[in-house]
Parts: C-alpha cells; sequence; structure tokens
C-alpha cells in the first residue's frame, strides 16, 4: 500500500497537466467556438500579406464620435472573426414637464358677469398676469386650483396663469354683451275651426320672436322648420309650443334658447264686416308718415287692405298697423291677416295675400290681442326693403272695449316700431289710387245655368264702389269678397250633361285664388281672353246640382275677370301638366 500512493500521485498530476494545456489552447483562441468545418467546394483563403499590411496600417475613424472597430481576429480555422463595436455614451436630457391644463381654455364674459377656470397640472402657488387689467380681475382659489374672472369694461385682453415651476399658460379672455334675452315662455290666444298645424306653427313662430328682445346691431334667427307642431288644435282647447332661437352679431355673445309658446283656442264666431278700408295711396313711397286711419268699434268690423310699394334709391322701411286705445279699460280685439311680403313681383305679392286671406277666412283662423289702457300697440310690423311690395288683407272686430284707433304707418326701418310720428298729415302721391272707407266689403250672387241653354258669364271685379268721403272710387273690386252660387240644371231626363267652369281675364293678365266648393284651387298668372278650365261636372239627366265659388280680385293682377260656365268642351283639366291651374 505504500508503494501504490506515489504512482497514483504522479497519474493525477499528468491529467491536471494535460487540462491546463487544453484551457491555454482555448484561452488563445479567444474562447471562441470553433467555426463549423467549410464544405470541400470552398476551401478557406487565407489572407495575403498586402492585406494585413494594409488591415495593420489602416488609421483610427476620422469621424468624431464613431465607435472605433478593432481589427478582424484570425479564428485557429484560419478565418477572420469581427470583434463587437464599443458604443459611445449618450447624453441624458431631463424630463418635460407636464403643461398647464385650463378649463375652458378661453374665456368670455359680459360686464359684471363672472366665470370660473379650473387650473389642473400645476406645481405649486397658482399665479396670473392680466395683460389689460381694465378689462377683467381675477381671484385665484389655490385650495380648489380656481380663477375667477369678472368682467370690468367690453375689450379683450390675455391672462397668463403661471406656477412654480416656471410653466405658463396663456388664456384668451373677452368681455362683450349678450346679443339679447330670449323669453322663457309667452301666451297667445288665437281663433280656428280648427287651428290648422300651419297656421300654430306661424303664429308660435312670430310671438317667439317678438317676445326675443335683441340689441342693436344683432339679428334673430328662427326657422319654421325647427317648430314642431303634431296636429290641429281644436276649439277651446290650449297647447304648447317650443320655439328655438338664436341671437347673434358680430359684436355680442351669441344667446341660444328656447321660448315656450302656450296657446288657447278661444271660440269666437266669424267676422263678418261691415265696410272696407283701403290704402293704396300713395302706392309708391318717397317718405315715411302716416298712410291711412280711422275708427275701429265693437259694433262694426271691417276690412282692411293694403299695398304699398317703396322704390329703388329709397331707404329700407317697414310697415305698421297700430291701434290706440285712449280709455282706461283694456280693448280686446280679433283679427285675421293675410300678410305677404316684402316682394319684388307685384303679381306674386298681391296673389300670396289673397290666398293667405280666403283660406284663413274660411276656417275663422286669427289671433286675439289686448290693447291696454291709454296705450299704442302694433299688430303688425312688416319689413319693406327698397324695390319690393308689401300687401296685407286685414280683418278686424273689437270683441270689447271703448273704441280704438287705427293707422297705418311708413317708417324708416332703423326707427323703433312704437317710435312716434314726425307729421300728423296724411302722405300724398303723383299718382292717384284708392284710399279710404268703401261701403262693401263682400259681393253675393246666386244664379242658375241651363245646360240647354247659353252660357254664363259671371263677372268679377268689374263694378266700381264709391268712396263713402272724397277718396277715389275702387275700382277692379280689390279686397272685395265674391261669393257666388251656382245653380246647375240639366233638362235631358235621358242624357248626363257635362259642363265645365273657366276663368277669363278681361283687364290683362291676372292671377287668381278660387275656393270651389272648399277645395282650394289657384291661377298662375293667366293670359288676357284665354279659356281655362277650373272645374268639371257631371249632372245627372234630370237633375241638377249647386256650387259655390268664393274669389277676390288680387293686387297687381288687371282685372275684371269673368268666370263662364258652359258645355265641357275638353279643354285642359286643372292640375295636369299643362295646365295655368293648380
Amino acid at each position: 500500500m505504500s508503494r501504490g500512493f506515489p504512482r497514483s500521485l504522479a497519474f493525477v498530476l499528468v491529467v491536471l497537466y494535460a487540462i491546463a494545456g487544453c484551457a491555454a489552447a482555448f484561452a488563445q483562441a479567444g474562447g471562441a467556438t470553433p467555426p463549423p468545418p467549410t464544405p470541400a467546394t470552398a476551401p478557406p483563403s487565407l489572407p495575403s500579406p498586402a492585406t494585413e499590411a494594409s488591415a495593420a496600417s489602416a488609421p483610427p475613424s476620422a469621424a468624431a464620435g464613431t465607435p472605433a472597430v478593432s481589427a478582424p481576429v484570425a479564428s485557429p480555422s484560419g478565418s477572420a472573426t469581427l470583434a463587437t463595436p464599443t458604443a459611445s455614451a449618450v447624453p441624458t436630457l431631463p424630463p418635460t414637464p407636464p403643461p398647464i391644463i385650463v378649463e375652458p381654455p378661453s374665456a368670455g364674459v359680459v360686464p359684471g358677469g363672472t366665470e370660473v377656470l379650473r387650473v389642473q397640472s400645476v406645481l405649486g402657488s397658482i399665479s396670473v398676469t392680466i395683460a389689460d387689467p381694465s378689462i377683467v380681475d381675477a381671484a385665484i382659489d389655490q385650495i380648489a386650483r380656481t380663477i375667477t374672472i369678472t368682467g370690468k369694461q367690453l375689450g379683450t385682453t390675455t391672462l397668463t396663469v403661471r406656477d412654480d415651476r416656471g410653466v405658463t399658460r396663456d388664456v384668451p379672455v373677452r368681455v362683450a354683451d349678450l346679443a339679447g334675452t330670449i323669453a322663457d315662455s309667452v301666451t297667445i290666444r288665437l281663433t280656428g275651426d280648427p287651428a290648422t298645424t300651419y297656421f300654430l306653427q306661424e303664429q308660435a313662430l312670430e310671438a317667439a320672436v317678438q317676445a326675443a328682445q335683441p340689441r342693436a346691431g344683432a339679428q334673430i334667427t328662427a326657422t319654421a322648420d325647427s317648430v314642431i307642431v303634431d296636429h290641429p288644435l281644436q276649439i277651446d282647447d290650449t297647447t304648447t309650443i317650443d320655439v328655438p332661437i338664436i341671437i347673434s352679431g358680430d359684436d355680442f355673445f351669441t344667446v341660444q334658447g328656447t321660448t315656450h309658446v302656450h296657446v288657447e283656442n278661444v271660440a269666437l264666431p266669424p267676422i263678418r264686416p261691415a265696410y272696407l278700408m283701403v290704402s293704396d295711396f300713395p302706392e309708391t313711397l318717397t317718405a315715411d308718415g302716416l298712410l291711412f286711419e280711422a275708427d275701429l268699434t265693437p259694433a262694426q268690423p271691417a276690412r282692411f287692405l293694403y299695398y304699398h310699394f317703396n322704390p329703388a334709391g329709397q331707404p329700407d322701411r317697414r310697415i305698421v298697423l297700430r291701434l290706440r286705445n285712449t280709455s282706461s279699460q283694456p280693448a280686446n280685439v280679433q283679427f285675421i291677416s293675410g300678410m305677404a311680403g316684402p316682394e319684388v313681383n307685384d303679381m306674386e305679392v298681391g296673389h300670396l295675400s289673397t290666398e293667405r286671406f280666403l283660406v284663413r277666412e274660411s276656417n275663422n283662423e286669427g289671433a286675439v290681442v289686448t290693447i291696454p289702457p291709454n296705450t299704442t300697440s302694433a299688430i303688425i310690423a312688416q319689413p319693406l326693403p327698397a324695390q319690393n311690395i308689401d300687401s296685407n288683407l286685414v280683418q278686424l272686430r273689437e270683441i270689447d272695449g271703448a273704441p280704438l284707433h287705427l293707422t297705418l304707418v311708413a317708417q324708416d326701418a332703423s326707427d323703433p316700431i312704437d317710435g312716434p310720428l314726425a307729421d300728423s298729415a296724411l302722405l300724398v302721391g303723383a299718382v292717384p289710387h284708392a284710399r279710404g272707407v268703401y261701403p262693401v266689403p263682400e259681393f253675393y250672387f246666386d244664379y242658375q245655368y241651363d245646360t240647354s241653354g247659353p252660357d254664363l258669364e259671371v263677372p268679377i271685379g268689374q263694378i266700381p264702389i264709391p268712396e263713402l268721403k272724397e277718396g277715389e272710387a275702387l275700382a277692379g273690386d280689390y279686397g272685395v269678397l265674391q261669393s257666388i252660387t251656382v245653380r246647375i240644371v240639366n233638362p235631358d231626363p235621358h242624357n248626363a250633361a257635362y259642363v265645365a267652369c273657366y276663368a277669363s281675364p278681361r283687364g290683362g293678365r291676372a292671377t287668381g285664388t278660387f275656393i270651389i266648393d272648399g277645395v282650394l284651387l289657384q291661377a298662375h298668372a293667366l293670359p288676357p281672353f284665354g279659356h281655362y278650365e277650373l272645374r268639371e261636372y257631371t249632372i245627372p239627366p234630370g237633375g241638377f246640382i249647386r256650387t259655390t265659388i268664393v274669389t277676390m280680385p288680387e293686387g297687381g293682377s288687371s282685372y275684371p275677370l269673368q268666370l263662364i260656365f258652359a258645355p265641357d268642351d275638353g279643354s285642359t283639366s286643372p292640375g295636369a301638366p299643362n295646365s295655368l291651374i293648380y
């Protein structure tokens, strides 16, 4: 046993020496794993002496900051291994401080009004600098992180918000007036059997606009499309209609809101006028002033027609219909209005006014207003720009109260509606036209037509009506309602008769509105002496029918016009594509 120990020790030393030699060889090779054997078809190429010399003499990179790259190191297999580039150090930038956030990002206040700004992402205390301290004041609440701005005078400025980091935020500030005020609610009274959705929409819109109070230079925007009315309003019923309103102007803050219009349909009988008032002189306006005046009493309802033109070169005007109550008691008035214009086409404005009036008169659709004691109230205010025409047919009845004084005024569009008259004298013109009070507001005709006899001709607008004082006679019967009832008899016991009613203008081109047996028919401008079918009738053998036509001569058209009942000659039917009747 003592002999074997030295022999074993010698074996261990030999093994350790071999391991140390392998480690030294591995370290000399850079510790790299020998590359895989190169295929026999591509033997490794050894670098030439020139290549080695060029690599040894290569200068360092000339570009400043470019990482240095060490020369290739030969592997034990003879191939070159590239060393990893050494990266240069990158400077570290400080973090960007979060910006100050102000909500809202800009401010607008009225003089004396306030607005609260909420500030976020600030460090430490908030401070404020105002570019023009005469415009606004600012109060800071450090705990709530808010800034309260108070308007001092009209203008614009900038408010700069700063925190302890020195970070700032600029906030534009404007001090201006509101464009106006919008009424929260208003109540109106109407008549109608029933009041149609279109009439309700129109009246609610008009009431909301009249209740709004725009500043000078501001405009009111309100459209019928935005007013929703679901159904007609029956007599003695009520409803509420919401009307969106916008008041805006360049120098003001825009105001938006909704006026709630409470509507009551009052039970009143139809109006039967006792006389006709006409204001068509001067037809062409060259000055502001009084156009017409008369008294209105509970005992005598009246119809009032006006038609006025504002020529080129004249200032924009307004036509205002006023009622003055000089008593100590209020007065209630019902009126039906067929207002049309401003419009540049004289025939169109006359037609629209007549059509609207006849439709509303047949349905008793009107407004009921109260004239307070010792007050003058404008019940109609109609814009009249230069080169435009205004026309209206108004039927009025004072329900109760003392007599009222009615005036029609032409005023400058910039004047207040309730402004005083500079002169109480009536305006005059160079060309005579009707102005005054006329005793006959309506004609009623009753005819019989025998289908075996001659044609029946009914004249419309052919009877001149004298003025009650000294004014011009009313030629053409403008404003006079014409109600014609015709009994059509067929004496043939065996065959039906086919009859038509025709319109034939006799004074020149004319438009027309006809309510025939409750059906509305309208005529475009009809050339004179033409033959235009309005209605077709079939009369049974040995029988008869009764038909009723309501019409009125229209302003801007040339009347008279004839209604002719005759055998149906096959003319174009009303409503056909090539018919002037619709």
